[in-house]
C-alpha cells in the first residue's frame, strides 16, 4: 500500500540537459521524420508506378510495411557531432532550411541524410561567419573606444591663436628684427604653468 503513495519516495528530478543535447535531439528528430516521410513519398510513388504499369490497384490489400531505412551508426554518429555544434539560436532556421530543401527537391530516401548534413554544414559556417563579424566589432568599438578615451584627455599644452604677445611679420620687418624659428601662419603653443 506504501508503494501506491509517492510522498513518502525522495523526489526524483530529471538532470538538466545541456542546450547541445537538446538542440542534438531535436536536429535528429527532424531528421528521422523527414527519413520517414521521404521513404512514405518513395513508397506512394512506386504504387502508383505499378498501378500505372498493370492497370490494377491492389493498395487496399497491401499493408503498409515499417520503416526499412536507417542510417548507419558510423554517420548517424557523425551528423550528432556536427548537431552538437550548432547553437540553439540556429536550431529553428536550420529545421526551417532543412524543410524548404526537402520540399524543393524531393530526394530519395538515402539522399536526405546527406541533404541534412549539408543544411548542418551551412548553418556552421554562418555560425562562424557570424562570430567573426561579432569579433571585428568588438575589436572596433574596443579601438574606437579607445581613441575617444584619447580624444578627450586633456593635455597640458594649450593653444592660444588670439594672444595679445603674439608677435606678427609686419612687426618684425618694421623693426628689422629677426626672424624667430616659428612658422607665423600656426598657433603659439604654450606649456601652462602649475600643472
Amino acid at each position: 500500500m506504501a508503494s501506491w503513495f509517492r510522498w513518502n519516495e525522495p523526489y526524483l528530478r530529471q538532470a538538466q540537459r545541456s542546450p547541445a543535447d537538446m538542440v542534438t535531439d531535436t536536429l535528429m528528430l527532424e531528421l528521422r521524420w523527414q527519413l520517414k516521410e521521404a521513404e512514405r513519398l518513395q513508397r506512394e510513388r512506386d504504387n502508383e508506378y505499378r498501378r500505372i504499369k498493370t492497370g490494377v490497384d491492389y493498395s487496399w490489400l497491401v499493408s503498409s510495411p515499417k520503416n526499412s531505412y536507417d542510417i548507419t551508426p558510423g554517420e548517424r554518429l557523425e551528423l550528432e557531432d556536427v548537431c552538437s555544434k550548432i547553437h540553439p539560436s540556429f536550431c529553428g532556421a536550420l529545421i526551417l532550411r532543412f524543410r524548404q530543401l526537402v520540399t524543393e527537391y524531393e530526394p530519395e530516401v538515402h539522399e536526405v541524410s546527406q541533404l541534412f548534413r549539408s543544411v548542418l554544414l551551412e548553418a556552421l559556417d554562418k555560425m562562424k561567419d557570424e562570430e567573426e563579424t561579432k569579433k571585428l566589432s568588438r575589436q572596433w568599438n574596443n579601438k574606437r573606444a579607445m581613441s575617444l578615451s584619447l580624444m578627450t584627455f586633456k593635455s597640458r599644452v594649450r593653444i592660444y591663436p588670439f594672444g595679445s604677445d603674439i608677435k606678427t611679420v609686419s612687426e618684425d620687418v618694421e623693426r628689422g628684427m629677426e626672424h624667430s624659428r616659428r612658422v607665423w601662419s600656426m598657433p603659439e603653443f604654450r606649456h601652462k604653468k602649475g600643472v
